[in-house]
Parts: C-alpha cells; structure tokens; sequence
C-alpha cells in the first residue's frame, strides 16, 4: 500500500556517516543535563501549519503531531497521533485513520477527530498562496465517525496520500486556538507534539521544552531545545565553535564544513555529520516578464549555465550538478537537460537567441533570499551572473531580500527570474514535479500543463509500486526541459555538525530531511 521504491533514497536520508570527530560511546542519562541547543539559519517563516510550505517545518515537527510520520529509519509513514492508517479499498481513495486514545493538546483540548477534521480543512479554506493547500489537490471531504475515526475520501487515486498527511502542513492544531477561516498571528503554538514551544522571538530563538502530555513515537533523549536562528553562518560556527550552542542544521558553507572536517585538532573536537541530501537548487523564470517570458531566453540560460563550474567554485564537493528536477537516489531521475543542452556553448545560445530575432545583450534582474539557504547563496548566484554576462549574451542585475518580502514577492509575481530551493516533502518523483505545476504551484507562477497535471500525475498516483511509474516521470521531465520554466541547478549534501559531547547527529534527519530535535542528547562519556 506504501512506495516500495522509495525504500532505497529513505534509507540513504536515514543512515548518516560520521565523518570526524568521535563515535557514539554512550546513551543519554539523567544524570547530565540534558539542555540542548541548536543553530541553523533557517527561521521560521510562519507558526501556522495551514500557512507552511518552506523551512518552517522544522519547528512544527517538534511541536506538532500528524496522523503519521516518519520517524528515523521509516521507509513509509507510521503512526503517530494515529493507532492505524490504510487505504479502506483498493482503489486508493478512501484513507481511514483510528486516533491514539487519551491525546490532548498542549491547552488540553483534546486531540479527537473532529479537531483532525478542523486542523485539515482549515488549510484549504485559508488557502494560503504559495501555502500547503496545494498538497491536498486530491482531497474531496474529510470525514469523522465517533470521537476517534477519521475517513479521507479522495476524488481521484493518490497512493501518495500517505505521504502528504506526514508532512508538518498537516500538523493537528486546537480548534479552540487556531481560526478557521485565518492563519493565527499572535507567535505562539498549540500542538500536541514531543516538545511545548515556551517562548519564540521571531529570528532570534525558540525555547522548547517536553511535553508532558505527548504520547507518539519519538523517544525523546532530551528534556529540552533552543533553537538560536542567525543571519550569517559565519557566527553560527562561531557561536558553535565557543560551545555556546551545541549543533548547527542548514546553512553551513563549503568553506565551513571543509574547514570544520579538515581542521579537527584547531576546532576544539567538534563532528561533522553528513547526510546523503535530496535538497535541490533551481532557477524559476516569470512567463509574464518581457525578458523571461521568451522561450528563447529560457533556452540560452539553459545552454550556458556551467554547472561543474558553480558547484566546483561555490559549494567544493558539498553538492553536484543537477540535470533533473528530480535528483539522484530518487527513483525517475534522469540528466534530461544535460541530454538536451550538452556542455554549456556559447555559440548554441547565440544561434537559440539569433533564430528568435534577439540580437543585443538581454538584460535580466536576478533574485535571492539572503537568509534561507545558507550564505553560499550570494556567491552563487555572482557565480551564474558571471557565467552569463562571460558569453556577452547578458547583462544581470542581482537582487536580494530577507525570505520573508522574497517569499512576498515572488508570490505576487514581482521578480523576472528568482532562485528557489526545495527539501522533499516525501521520497518520491511525485515531489519534485507536482508542486511546481498548476495553477497552485508552491513557485508562485501558475504552470499550466495539462499532459502533465491531467494524465501523467493521475496515472502515476493510481500505481502504489513506486518503482512502476518511471515513464511517466521521464515524460514529464522531458516536457519540463523544453518549456524551461524550471531551471535545476545542484542536488546538496546536509551536515550536522556539533561538539564532540553530543549524541545522536546520525539519527536527527528524517526521510523529509526535517531535523527530528528529540534525538540529539550529551554523552555521559566520550
């Protein structure tokens, strides 16, 4: 009933190597104080999950349950705030789910069907553009029998179904705290998760600690996390490196991770954990700008970007080139773009661009997020600016914006071409074609495709042997080569990296490559 060919990418986000620094020699005990703080650069964007699309899931899956998930080592989702999840017949599209008895929120609500049902259909009424609803295209009604059943009546197949109710978007929020009809603003959170966030100031820290109430899977190690949110990896490594946090999560830099696993006697012990990524990079281009909306332009870009070059220069060995929306270790990936376009050659641009009657220098406004993806983000897009204007083809401007006005921006349609990044949401090529198209895409612009969105999707969800829609997904990615609305980039590694006295780096990233905080604890010894 679960993807089967997910199993091989799952398992690879779920085993973690240590590359420096010392082994696990102990378990957590009481006897140490088991305070752990965390840095990333990635802060929350929102604390509604009806809102949530972006890198503010790691907070909610600490704070929140979903019906299922997927704890470290899962291959397909288990329950959680559930009993029990399946399919009712076998044409994948009535979903039922008996709940855990005795849930309550953390405001002592209590966690019965009925909220499921409220904490679901509120995220499609909200509809938050660029938000989650667009996950839930194959949902017709929810539906509850008793205080502890519920039914999900889908109006098409969607084996991945699942998948999605795993995602942090579909935390289960307390009615009582949370409007139906408007994503909560007020900076606080009302989960029935592993952790209770106790205080958040937004960019700066969120303070967790255990939840008394929670019963769910996560085995926590810990009795509570800080989470400290910086601008610049430059001082979170800093910060880390002083031991006044313990382990940093997304955002470290080529340089930073090299220098922490090459320089181990000047670094105070400190390790590196490194996770096999399915995090990817691309290019998005507006169809309405003057510039962007011309195939051509779209087609030149693809056949210059030297992407050997910008992950040698920027990223030194901690990514590779992409060549497909959906990256290595996830089954349908292909190099359709590189079978396309071949070696970037300026003279193929030129003759692309001459035959569409474009003759003088394109000019062209580039964006990035300056806080979201780590600081190599700058120096990569310097890197594609100079690879362009090198071929005398274009003239860039680089533009950047704090995520929460990019995120603004983009969504309005505002920039020509802007650089997206993308952690899966579940380990299957469905996730890395569906949410960039239609009329909702998780981009902003609405890309419509109906060969796409109407035959080759369907017929993918109706097939529950993953390993068994491999053609569609190639037909798909051919037809994302051509139309180039989508430009992939790089395919990432993640690093954990922390002090030699922390403990369970290798089980803190779940298949969705969401840091899961209850697995990191001081060692009573090492």
């Amino acid at each position: 009933m679960f993807y089967r060919a997910g199993l091989q990418v799952a398992a690879a986000l779920a085993s973690l190597s240590v590359l420096t620094g010392c082994g696990l020699l102990s378990d957590s005990s009481s006897e140490v104080d088991q305070k752990i703080s965390v840095g990333t650069t990635s802060s929350p964007s929102t604390l509604d999950p009806a809102a949530a699309w972006d890198g503010s899931w790691e907070l909610m899956r600490n704070v929140f349950q979903t019906l299922v998930s997927f704890p470290t080592g899962s291959t397909s989702p288990d329950p959680d705030a559930a009993e029990e999840c399946r399919f009712t017949d076998a044409t994948s599209m009535a979903y039922r789910c008996t709940l855990r008895s005795g849930l309550t929120f953390s405001n002592g609500e209590k966690v019965d069907a009925e909220a499921v049902k409220y904490s679901i259909d509120r995220i499609s009424k909200i509809k938050v553009k660029g938000g989650p609803a667009g996950l839930l295209g194959s949902l017709d009604r929810v539906e509850t029998k008793g205080d502890d059943t519920v039914i999900f009546h889908l109006s098409k197949a969607d084996a991945t179904f699942p998948f999605i109710l795993a995602t942090p978007a579909m935390s289960l929020v307390a009615p009582g705290d949370y409007p139906a009809d408007r994503v909560r603003d007020d900076g606080k959170v009302t989960g029935s998760g592993p952790y209770v966030l106790d205080s958040y100031e937004p960019g700066k820290q969120a303070q967790l600690t255990r939840n008394p109430g929670y019963k769910g899977f996560a085995k926590r190690k810990n009795d509570a996390v800080t989470i400290h949110y910086f601008d610049d990896s430059a001082r979170m490594v800093d910060a880390l490196k002083k031991k006044e946090i313990d382990a940093t999560y997304r955002g470290l830099t080529a340089e930073e991770v090299i220098g922490l696993e090459d320089n181990k006697k000047d670094n105070n012990g400190l390790q590196v954990v490194e996770s096999t990524g399915a995090d990817i990079r691309f290019l998005v281009f507006n169809p309405k700008d003057p510039a962007a909306g011309k195939p051509a332009v779209r087609q030149a870009i693809a056949q210059l970007v030297d992407r050997d070059a910008l992950v040698a220069k920027v990223y030194r060995g901690t990514a590779e080139p992409l060549y497909s929306m959906v990256p290595k270790g996830i089954a349908g990936h292909a190099t359709s773009f590189f079978d396309t376009y071949g070696d970037p050659d300026v003279g193929k641009a030129r003759a692309i661009l001459s035959d569409a009657g474009i003759t003088a220098p394109v000019k062209m406004t580039l964006w990035y997020t300056t806080d979201r993806y780590g600081s190599s983000t700058a120096p990569e897009f310097a890197e594609l600016k100079r690879q362009l204007e090198a071929s005398g083809l274009f003239r860039i401007t680089l533009k950047s914006a704090p995520w929460k006005s990019f995120q603004e921006g983009f969504t309005k349609g505002q920039y020509p071409v802007f650089g997206r990044g993308w952690f899966p949401d579940f380990p299957d090529p469905d996730n890395f074609v569906a949410p960039f198209v239609g009329q909702e895409s998780v981009t902003g612009m609405p890309y419509l495709n109906r060969e796409i969105t109407d035959e080759l999707l369907p017929s993918s969800r109706e097939e529950s042997d993953r390993g068994a829609v491999s053609q569609q997904f190639k037909r798909a990615q051919e037809i994302l080569v051509k139309d180039v609305r989508l430009l992939p980039l790089w395919q990432g590694k993640l690093y954990v990296a922390s002090g030699e006295d922390i403990g369970g780096g290798e089980r803190a990233l779940d298949p969705q490559t969401v840091m899961q905080m209850w697995e990191l604890y001081r060692k009573t010894s090492w």
